[in-house]
């Protein structure tokens, strides 16, 4: 067991204020301020629609109604749906701009485990295929797709996943496409997810992709330390991402920064900038922090601040592979404490699980990878081996 204290400076930049924003409440810097959370006139409840929360009734019907009147009748400042306390099995299914879905005390909504009617959708453009098979992807448990002021929050009620069957065709190798995600917004800004208990993702727990404005606060997020790839929180070529207060304890990383893969995430484009985590406590047999593996859009301008691990493999880990392109830059990691962590930081140019095409192009994609005046600085480790990879 060790206590290290690490205070990180990762590419060395001058970074101006008013790239960002900050907020200060009493002794509480925040960054929150970004998204202001939305009063909404208008509340409706699943009940209405015919949701009962018996955990053995399925309520897909009945979400989808709601969201399709919360859709057409366009309230002035949108709509709450409310879901009371009780177990609400359902589909995946997807949402729309201007409304919160409220998650009362005691409240569960669990993702079916019949795989076989799960929604099919296309792959990311910065990928190009699916994550992790050929061809399209599953759609997330909970999805949007060019929303804007969308709010998921309640009384820390739990949204379930329901993962262990996915994570068994993962590990016996029968997936046909790749897993979905717990919590996905694609193409959105104006989004605030807090105070919710997510379990049990059978991927990546919230995947913020091609998003701006997006707001991440006191969830938590579980998953067993042998589950696969459940990331906690992946902003993906996204802009304006806070992540703050916040509980975190999966198999994965528990905050991974990337911008897509090789020539899919090169040609589009676009990076992952000004992403703060500030007040994340968990444990994780992978990273705290991540920036990558997938980095070719660039990543640039993230701050990591008052960070605290425990029973952990990795405090900062930046990750990446021959051909993946990219430029990170301006990665700021400070007052970063690990109890019982066996490597402090790592900087890794041939990490093992990268996605590779064996037709990659080295003329048009370089391998090279720009990690611009990276270092370390002041880091300390008290009470045991603290290693630098």
């Amino acid at each position: 067991m060790f206590r290290a204290l690490a205070s990180v400076l990762l590419c060395c930049f001058f970074l101006e204020a008013s790239f960002w924003v900050h907020f200060s409440y009493g002794d509480l810097t925040t960054c929150s301020g970004i998204v202001p959370m939305t009063e909404r006139g208008d509340k409706i409840s699943i009940t209405d629609f015919g949701g009962v929360g018996d955990g053995q009734t399925l309520n897909t019907i009945a979400f989808r109604k709601a969201i399709y009147r919360i859709q057409h009748l366009r309230r002035r400042g949108g709509t709450l749906l409310f879901v009371p306390s009780g177990v609400y099995l359902t589909d995946s299914f997807n949402l729309t701009s201007h409304m919160t879905l409220y998650l009362a005390r005691g409240a569960v909504m669990k993702a079916t485990q019949d795989t076989s009617n799960w929604p099919l959708i296309a792959p990311l453009p910065s990928y190009g295929r699916g994550r992790e098979r050929p061809g399209g992807r599953y759609m997330s448990f909970i999805h949007g797709d060019g929303l804007e002021d969308v709010v998921i929050t309640g009384e820390n009620g739990t949204i379930d996943g329901q993962g262990d069957i996915w994570w068994n065709m993962w590990r016996q190798r029968t997936l046909q496409f790749t897993r979905p995600s717990l919590v996905e917004f694609v193409n959105s800004r104006g989004i605030v997810i807090s105070n919710v208990i997510f379990r049990n993702s059978p991927f990546w727990n919230i995947h913020p992709v091609y998003c701006s404005d997006v707001v991440i606060r006191y969830v938590t997020i579980l998953a067993p330390p042998d589950s696969p790839n459940t990331d906690g929180i992946d902003p993906d070529s996204s802009s304006n991402v806070c992540i703050e207060d916040s509980f975190i304890s999966t198999g994965d990383d528990l905050v991974a920064v990337k911008s897509g893969w090789d020539e899919y995430g090169i040609a589009y484009g676009r990076p992952s900038s000004y992403i703060t985590v500030r007040r994340v406590t968990g444990s994780t047999p992978f990273a705290g922090v991540a920036v990558g593996s997938e980095t070719s859009g660039g990543v640039e301008n993230v701050l990591a601040e008052n960070i605290n691990l425990y029973n952990s493999g990795v405090g900062v880990h930046i990750k990446t592979n021959i051909g993946r392109g990219g430029v990170i830059k301006n990665i700021t990691v400070s007052e970063l404490f690990m109890e019982n962590v066996r490597t402090a930081s790592r900087l890794d140019a041939w990490h093992r699980e990268c996605h590779f095409h064996r037709h990659l192009s080295f003329k048009r994609y370089p391998p090279g990878h720009d990690w611009t005046k990276t270092s370390f600085l002041e880091l300390q480790c008290h009470k045991g081996g603290c290693n630098r990879g």
